[in-house]
């Protein structure tokens, strides 16, 4: 019994020991992580686009493609600022030359050096060419490429079986060339993909071609949205507000952007809407700018007016004033227009309120 305890403790010890060792071995590993290069935390391109969009992200560009002239300077300086190169490419200058934000497109990881590597004559000229043969004003080019740079790396082909779907689903040219300027991530998306979106809004709204259209048009972004916020959005409007389904067929159309706005925003907007203001959900469909404004914005409107006597918004009664004035213009506006009083009250009302 004794001897077995002698063996426990000598156990023990080594173990300690063992403990020790992998201890000092870690303490080692992360020392010579704190002093690698800025350079080894900028290889992997994970390049953020849109929610959901993983897709997207760029493919490892062969080290071939820089089409840079950096002299004796080497082309992989660690860098997260674009203007520094601007001097030595004259791919970036023509980038700026377009109108493009390149201190908004370093800021997304990964994107600064896929623009490097690229060649104007090669892989950009050729994707504006088709751009200006989709009817998209040469103005528009800078805030596109700003948005989605990464559309440079697409087929041609690709890109032109994606018009062509469009035009199938009869897409008028001025809407095409709306959805590509507001929304050039949508051209980066399958046809099979895109198909199943349209699907899905036309089938969960029961909308007409027309209605489809006429939404995806007014709210491109809408159509590449991350699928799960547009359920919870759905499940909002439709459980949570309690709008039926035809009420709600007539509010996505008019006012699209709502799906994209956090359902928490969404709710504590109708609420005070349709409690505080006293509106119907009929009342809040006609005026859906409603609840696409904040509702901090509401609060202040709708307590000066009822200040001064003249919140009152049934269209039957006397001195009735339209909730969608409510939300137009600025203060000034609103004070001289809908409020029929002056800036001076309204500001001492702010700050007393």
């Amino acid at each position: 019994m004794f001897g077995s305890a002698i063996r426990n403790i000598i156990k023990s010890s080594q173990n300690a020991a063992k403990f020790e060792a992998i201890c000092a071995q870690c303490r080692h590993i992360r020392a010579n992580r704190s002093i690698q290069s800025e350079a080894d935390t900028i290889k992997s391109i994970d390049v953020a686009t849109k929610p959901n969009d993983k897709e997207l992200e760029p493919a490892p560009e062969h080290s071939s493609a820089v089409a840079l002239d950096f002299g004796s300077r080497e082309a992989h300086v660690p860098s997260f600022n674009l203007a520094a190169y601007v001097n030595s490419s004259s791919t970036l200058q023509q980038l700026v030359s377009l109108g493009v934000d390149l201190h908004s497109i370093e800021r997304r990881k990964g994107l600064g050096e896929f623009v490097l590597r690229l060649d104007f004559e090669k892989n950009i000229k050729p994707c504006l060419s088709f751009l200006a043969d989709q009817g998209i004003a040469p103005d528009d080019f800078g805030k596109m490429v700003t948005k989605n740079p990464l559309l440079f790396k697409e087929d041609l082909d690709d890109l032109q079986t994606r018009v062509e779907y469009l035009k199938s689903k009869r897409f008028s040219d001025e809407a095409r060339q709306r959805i590509f300027t507001q929304n050039p991530f949508w051209l980066m998306f399958s046809t099979k993909r895109v198909d199943r979106r349209l699907g899905y809004f036309q089938k969960e709204f029961r909308l007409s071609g027309h209605d489809l259209r006429l939404m995806a048009t007014k709210e491109p972004n809408l159509i590449t949205y991350n699928m799960e916020h547009l359920r919870k959005s759905v499940f909002t409007l439709r459980e949570e507000m309690g709008f039926s389904a035809r009420e709600l067929q007539s509010l996505i159309v008019r006012k699209p952007r709502l799906m994209m706005i956090r359902p928490d925003d969404l709710v504590e907007r109708f609420s005070y809407i349709h409690k505080d203001m006293g509106l119907p959900h009929s009342q809040i469909v006609q005026c859906a700018e409603l609840l696409a404004s904040r509702e901090f914005r509401l609060r202040e409107r709708h307590e000066f007016l009822k200040l001064l006597g003249r919140a009152q918004y049934d269209p039957q009664k006397d001195l009735y004033i339209s909730p969608r004035t409510i939300v137009l213009g600025n203060n000034f506006y609103f004070v001289r227009n809908v409020a029929k009083s002056d800036l001076e009250t309204f500001d001492l009302f702010l700050k007393t309120r």
